[in-house]
């Protein structure tokens, strides 16, 4: 359930993107739906550990145990078989989507080196977005010491937007940091 000033900047949101884009009726105001964190982990299939570190820092990082993803055949020229253990993936909605997603712009983002804004052009063609990141040690939860390999992890946004566009002024409003 969603706190009290996320319905006022919500609505606050919904009133601005109702203006900009004159929709006829308030059911096509582009919202967010869920954000999916993944990372695909190649070196489980020799290091069982790789795994386990991982899922306990996307729980660290979302507040949510994350299921394994397993592969679907066995390919021999990368040594994996059948339901081998391959990545991990979490998908937050509501509330916690909401708090990693403020998280994330106001705590991380700012964090990677050199930073100059996200890239406007990682749209899929449906109005979702995503954002690659390099290593984890980005969000506060995660010890640097304590990192026993750098590992990236994908992040996409769904929302409800028609276009790329739409979805591009909804999350400039909600305070995504995009190169001009």
């Amino acid at each position: 359930m969603k706190n009290i000033l996320q319905e006022i900047y919500d609505k606050k949101i919904s009133e601005e993107l109702l203006k900009e884009f004159q929709y006829k009726n308030v059911h096509e105001i582009p919202k967010l739906v869920k954000i999916i964190i993944n990372r695909g982990i190649g070196e489980a299939a020799q290091n069982t550990k790789a795994i386990d570190k991982s899922i306990e820092e996307f729980t660290y990082i979302t507040g949510q145990k994350p299921a394994i993803t397993r592969t679907k055949k066995s390919i021999a020229g990368f040594k994996i078989r059948e339901k081998m253990p391959i990545g991990i993936k979490v998908t937050l909605r509501k509330e916690k989507m909401y708090n990693f997603l403020n998280k994330l712009i106001n705590l991380c983002l700012p964090r990677i080196r050199d930073f100059r804004g996200i890239s406007s052009k990682k749209f899929d063609g449906r109005g979702n977005y995503n954002l690659g990141l390099r290593e984890q040690s980005i969000f506060p939860e995660i010890n640097y010491d304590q990192i026993d390999k750098i590992r990236g992890m994908n992040i996409t946004i769904v929302t409800t937007a028609n276009t790329d566009q739409e979805s591009l002024v909804l999350l400039k409003k909600l305070g995504m940091p995009f190169k001009n």
